[in-house]
């Protein structure tokens, strides 16, 4: 049912939060590194999301955040935000204000709560129908192992076709290629946008199943236009030999450092003041660190450099 007419396409790398050392947000630094994101070829950017320590924030904090983002990105590129809550009311009002402020398309988990407060399909069914009908921009339902709630592509398929604004999905499950193919089998043109995420530790498998979109860590932008540009010029080979160059720093990133490696990569390039993430998540190692940035250095990864 979906009847948003703009598709968005290619790369949607998460914006890490930028704090100084205190702990403070840092909207300077948050600028640079949104500018530093625009420059280093995002199609688009992701606000919000876990990736930006959405859950340390306030709610006075996101506000903040999305009004003065959104404001300085000034639609040189389409902005997605993350919306999530558990509850319907305050999702659907917390996406509402993302639309009025110039979100292009908000994100939304399936309502959770800690290791095991879950909702049964009826119920997030009416979670995203309240969400829908609050807004007249596309949601994309974030399909991910943190909401620990089972989402089977006949289910995420069904949402699509009856919900009006439900037409984008993250897929960042175990086999999510198989899960991507069986959900725009079954969901046909109601499936506007199937979206690989996980820091692209699966890009090239989820192309071949048909994602279109990507939604990475924001520290390589560049990097994953390597991949995706020959892809949609119909060259599988040299994006299949650009995702092979680029995997041990996505691997790493995936597996090593999490949502701290887009700022560390920032901070070494001069981008921001500060790589913090907020307390009490631990830093980087400093091994880790320097194994981090010795791979974005075979790489010749703009944010190195971006800010020198």
């Amino acid at each position: 049912m979906a009847n948003d007419r703009q598709v968005y396409q290619g790369v949607f790398p998460v914006v890490p939060t930028i704090f100084d050392e205190s702990g403070a947000l840092d909207l300077e630094g948050q600028r640079r590194c949104v500018d530093f994101m625009i420059d280093a070829g995002s199609d688009g950017l992701c606000i919000l999301a876990n990736f930006s320590e959405q859950f340390v924030l306030s709610d006075e904090e996101r506000e903040v955040l999305q009004d003065s983002i959104l404001a300085h990105v000034a639609g040189r590129v389409p902005v997605i935000v993350t919306t999530t809550h558990f509850s319907s009311r305050l999702c659907a009002k917390r996406s509402r204000r993302a639309q009025d402020a110039g979100a292009a398309m908000v994100m939304v988990m399936p309502p959770y709560h800690g290791a095991t407060i879950r909702v049964a399909e009826p119920g997030i069914f009416g979670f995203y129908q309240a969400v829908s009908d609050a807004i007249d921009i596309p949601i994309m339902i974030q399909d991910a192992p943190v909401a620990g709630t089972p989402l089977s592509a006949a289910f995420l398929a069904r949402m699509a076709r009856e919900i009006a604004h439900v037409s984008y999905f993250k897929i960042e499950v175990p086999f999510a290629a198989a899960k991507l193919r069986a959900l725009i089998g079954l969901g046909g043109d109601a499936i506007v946008g199937p979206w690989d995420g996980e820091e692209a530790i699966t890009l090239m498998a989820d192309l071949e199943a048909g994602a279109t979109g990507a939604m990475t860590g924001g520290g390589y932008p560049d990097g994953i236009r390597q991949i995706l540009d020959p892809w949609r010029r119909g060259d599988r080979e040299a994006a299949a030999e650009a995702y092979q160059r680029w995997l041990p720093l996505i691997n790493y990133e995936n597996r090593q450092c999490g949502l701290l490696a887009a700022k560390a990569m920032m901070l070494e390039g001069g981008i921001i003041r500060s790589d913090a993430g907020r307390h009490p998540l631990a830093p980087l190692h400093p091994e880790t660190r320097a194994g981090l940035l010795a791979l974005a250095r075979k790489q010749h990864a703009l944010a190195l450099r971006w800010g020198r």
